[in-house]
């Protein structure tokens, strides 16, 4: 391979080379990954048919070809048909030595804010949590306390006073099954991870949810045959699917769809705070058709305590998030009314490494 052939191939950010008519004449791995398909199949296609800019771009990109000048377009969303939009930087500039091409470089904005809130996610999550944590236990003894002294009141109680002690109990028992919830995530251990099939995972959860509480849902599978391996801890993953698929059967009560999507997008990478990275290619989409998360609450519905149900714990989706940030990975929601869509990016097993 030249010198030239691999910087293309090595470009960390999506590059398309586009030529006359607006044509795509080749791309790169990384733009493979963003648009979702191969080199071939988006050769001699016009490039605007590939890419949905949010901004009157094709007037500006024309005056660039001719006048053979750069142009920085910032803080677009660029969509590609088949997922949504993500904020982008774009950067279009001619070949140098042949007349008319110009490289389009496409910078995902996306994950550099994504990265600043996962931090802010998970230190949120460790501070509610670790002060829920402390006082759980000491709850816990008194509450069994109370319900155990409401017992032996209604003992001696009539009917009419039997229904305050029973309330009691119940809402006792409730406390304490939250408190247990608050318990269970503070002692979440580091996940076991080893190179599985994602695949198996997701099989595993459609199945527990069609016998369970999904059995009002239809639950279609759209895979990606050639998937590599995940590098993730299958115990731990098959409870976020769960988690996930039982949030969206408990969003639509008289029944709906649920897809599940996987593929591979190999420009997906995650910077940290130190501007370092690491690529996490393997893609899992839950897209559901219910009503959509609760404006009010949509920003925050990775954070403890934050429920968009009636007497929600708003643990479920803060345990999520955890799992996912204890895998290096990402989680994100992109929600309307009609369809909601819980992303999950995940890093591949080493190669050297086989499913076990």
């Amino acid at each position: 391979m030249s010198e030239e052939a691999a910087l293309w191939n090595s470009l960390p950010v999506p590059a398309l080379l586009v030529g006359a008519g607006d044509l795509i004449e080749q791309i790169n791995p990384a733009a493979e990954g963003f648009l979702n398909a191969s080199a071939k199949s988006v050769a001699g296609t016009p490039v605007w048919d590939r890419l949905a800019v949010d901004a009157p771009l094709e007037e500006a990109f024309a005056r660039a070809r001719a006048a053979g000048t750069p142009l920085f377009v910032n803080d677009v969303d660029v969509g590609t048909g088949d997922r949504p939009p993500l904020q982008c930087n774009l950067q279009i500039a001619p070949l140098l030595g042949h007349p008319g091409k110009m490289l389009f470089l496409v910078a995902p904005r996306e994950l550099a804010s994504r990265m600043t809130q996962s931090h802010s996610v998970k230190s949120a999550a460790k501070s509610a949590i670790g002060m829920a944590e402390m006082l759980a236990h000491e709850i816990k003894n008194p509450l069994a306390g109370i319900a155990g002294a409401a017992q032996l009141l209604s003992m001696n109680l009539g009917p009419e006073d039997l229904e305050l002690t029973d309330l009691i109990v119940g809402e006792t028992r409730r406390i304490v099954k939250l408190l247990e919830q608050v318990e269970q995530f503070g002692n979440l251990s580091e996940p076991a991870r080893k190179a599985m099939n994602l695949h198996d995972v997701l099989d595993r959860a459609r199945r527990s949810a069609l016998l369970g509480f999904g059995a009002h849902m239809k639950i279609v599978e759209q895979y990606d045959p050639s998937l590599p391996l995940a590098w993730a801890d299958p115990d731990q993953l098959l409870q976020v699917v769960l988690n996930l698929l039982k949030n969206a059967a408990q969003a639509a009560p008289g029944g709906g769809k649920i897809v599940l999507r996987t593929f591979y997008e190999h420009a997906f990478r995650l910077r940290r705070a130190d501007g370092s990275g690491h690529s996490l290619p393997l893609q899992i989409e839950i897209t559901d058709d219910g009503p959509g998360l609760p404006e009010a609450i949509a920003n925050d519905i990775f954070e403890p305590f934050v429920s968009g149900r009636e007497n929600g714990t708003g643990l479920g989706l803060a345990l999520v998030s955890k799992i996912i940030s204890d895998h290096d990975g990402w989680i994100s929601v992109n929600s309307v009314p009609g369809r909601t869509v819980f992303r999950i990016s995940l890093p591949r097993a080493p190669k050297n490494i086989k499913e076990s």
